[in-house]
């Protein structure tokens, strides 16, 4: 028995006769169980996949369905003996079937081991002309197939360049002019593909027309993109001019899960460069939105959607440096989603959502749009775990991650959020998104008041950071240590605040020339706060302190402390709620200290309320970089300047 589903779905005796499937959905369970590869795909598993809104006999429907099967592909068997092929197994189903008797799993074989043996050129070569159209042609358009298709297909473009290149290194490659011709006029943005074209004219002794290839190649890059070539091209171009014989092709990338998608674009080095920080992050937001801006005006939907979704870079800050860019951004990446339909293929469109949630910072949105990004995020998981790509539920986990501060006091659930980040880059990387682990978690430990847990995620972080070339990563660790300095210059026999002042003003200077403004503006004068509080001090009232985002919850305190008790009440009754973001319940917290200052019951029982979740953490001490104080003790003032009975709501 052989089953093919690369073209339409069939399955052939051993004489070359075809088997009668039986009606669409029968091919369907039969290629879904193709899909799986040997594994188990369990019941509920197949309904949801056969069906957008099953019916309510479902199940039964099923069941009917892999009998007619059973009975199609083994005619020959007795009533009474278990099935061979489509074998139940535990609440499901298996397909039993070698793999050389599948042309998809023979084809992703053949592949497997022409990257690493040049020999099984020839192999490869046999397993692509056995596709005689798209994988899965005649199954209904569902999202399990319309995923292995986008998938496979990717496979097969992998294929067609790796065969060349092998044949080209081999000296072999004279007669794929054409083949390659036609490959690149289908697939123009397949970079790689260009220079395999050339090198093939140049083998065939056509080298005016290989460098014409390759100055059609800069120009399309050029014009369309806005981008340069590669390396690996200009190389090329440079070999076939001074008549030298072109170097070995580099091994084609493996296009399986975990693997950024899409064509080497100038977004791959603004991702590179974000990590590093300063006025290279600048530039790599700048160049990112150029690349995709380029990207929309091909009218190619998969293009933009790949180079949109390449830039997943960690974000561990709630605020958006650049609001603009990030709107524009999220409005492109919205723009694809409509684009590619409901039919978008399951990564991208996870890719897509996961850009449109880390890109909506919670700080500057609406409730509807914090809405809005908190439903992409959790969009984004789900299909990032449906495809088992642990490299793309770390970037959907970084977005709910940025939309979990739904409330004060959830510490705990973000600290859960890290660990998941971490436990998943240990076992299979990025190491950038471990970096983004340890700091979530980092965190977590500062809300919670666990010092000794923090700064071990602050020790971890800073050494993934040295053998990430990730310079920001310090930057962030000294606010940590402030931060720790500032909590001790409490303690007896423990740092003055004069050097806990010190340590903030450090890392100030440090964070200026970062390139993260929203980290920046205002968290100096709200750490100096924040330490004054701790010591039972006024606010800080130097006139050049830029508060920036915090001032309206900080004014009212400058004001008391500049005997301005009228302007601070006043101000008191213009203080918005808090943003759903980092510093929330140190906001709300300085909300309550004005509050009891001037004796507004009101607004002191709308901060009791808010903080109440939170009487175990450290207020501000979620941002890891400086902290007012435990929250129970603002409460606890709170509720006595409300009226409120002492521990009420516990």
């Amino acid at each position: 028995m052989r089953i093919d589903v690369l073209g339409a779905v069939r399955a052939l005796r051993d004489d070359g006769t075809a088997v009668e499937l039986g009606g669409p959905r029968h091919r369907e369970v039969l290629a879904r169980l193709v899909a799986a590869e040997g594994r188990l795909v369990t019941t509920d598993t197949l309904v949801d996949d056969l069906w957008t809104d099953p019916p309510a006999r479902a199940v039964g429907a099923l069941r009917t369905f892999v009998a007619a099967l059973r009975r199609a592909l083994e005619p020959a068997r007795p009533p009474r003996d278990p099935p061979r092929l489509i074998v139940t197994e535990g609440p499901g189903y298996v397909l039993r079937l070698a793999r050389e008797d599948v042309d998809v799993h023979r084809f992703q074989d053949a592949l497997a081991r022409a990257r690493h043996t040049p020999g099984a050129v020839t192999a490869l070569g046999a397993a692509l002309a056995a596709w005689r159209g798209p994988a899965y042609a005649d199954v209904p358009d569902s999202a399990w197939a319309r995923r292995e298709r986008t998938r496979l297909e990717e496979l097969r473009l992998d294929g067609v360049e790796l065969r060349a290149r092998l044949l080209l290194d081999a000296g072999q490659g004279a007669a794929l002019v054409a083949e390659l011709g036609a490959h690149v006029a289908e697939h123009p943005w397949r970079e790689p593909a260009w220079g395999l074209l050339a090198r093939a004219l140049y083998a065939a002794g056509r080298q005016a027309d290989a460098l014409a290839t390759l100055r059609r190649a800069r120009t399309m890059l050029a014009g369309q993109l806005g981008l340069d070539p590669g390396a690996e091209l200009r190389r090329l171009e440079t070999d076939i001019l001074t008549g030298a014989p072109p170097q070995p092709g580099a091994p084609a990338p493996w296009s399986g899960p975990g693997v950024r998608l899409g064509p080497r674009t100038t977004v791959e080095l603004a991702r590179t460069l974000a990590l590093a920080g300063g006025d290279a992050l600048v530039h790599a937001r700048r160049d990112r939105l150029t690349a995709i801006q380029a990207a929309e005006r091909t009218g190619d939907r998969f293009l933009t959607a790949r180079i949109i979704g390449a830039y997943d870079v960690p974000a561990l800050w709630s605020r958006a440096d650049d609001p603009g860019q990030s709107r524009a951004v999220v409005e492109a990446a919205e723009r694809t989603l409509a684009a590619l339909g409901p039919g978008a293929p399951a990564d991208l469109a996870a890719r897509l959502l996961a850009t449109v949630a880390v890109e909506s910072r919670s700080a500057g949105l609406s409730a509807a749009g914090r809405r809005r990004a908190r439903q992409a995020a959790l969009r984004a998981e789900e299909l990032a775990r449906g495809l088992a790509d642990p490299a793309l539920l770390a970037f959907a986990l970084n977005g709910v991650f940025l939309h979990s501060f739904t409330g004060c006091g959830r510490a705990p659930a973000r600290d859960v959020i890290g660990a998941e980040i971490l436990e998943l880059t240990t076992r299979h990387g990025p190491a950038h998104f471990a970096v983004l682990g340890h700091l979530v978690r980092l965190q977590s430990a500062s809300a919670l008041g666990d010092l000794p847990a923090a700064a071990a995620h602050a020790e971890a972080a800073e050494r993934l950071a040295a053998t990430t070339e990730a310079p920001l990563v310090p930057v962030l660790t000294t606010w940590f240590r402030a931060r720790v300095t500032a909590a001790r210059s409490t303690e007896p026999g423990g740092p003055s605040a004069a050097a806990a002042a010190a340590g903030y003003r450090a890392a100030e200077d440090a964070l200026r020339d970062a390139g993260m403004p929203g980290l920046h503006r205002g968290l100096f004068p709200l750490a100096l706060l924040g330490l004054r509080l701790l010591h039972d001090r006024p606010a800080p009232t130097d006139p050049h302190l830029d508060w920036g985002p915090y001032l309206p919850w900080a004014r009212p305190l400058v004001l008391l402390a500049q005997d301005r008790t009228g302007e601070a009440r006043t101000a008191l009754a213009a203080v918005p709620e808090p943003p759903a973001d980092h510093m929330q319940e140190a906001l709300w917290c300085l909300t309550a200290r004005a509050a009891v200052s001037l004796d507004a019951r009101p607004v002191a029982a709308r901060a009791a309320a808010a903080l109440r979740e939170a009487a175990a953490e450290e207020a501000g001490a979620g941002c890891g970089m400086l902290t007012l104080g435990p929250v129970a003790r603002y409460l606890e003032q709170a509720r006595v300047c409300a009226g409120q009975e002492a521990g009420a709501g516990e």
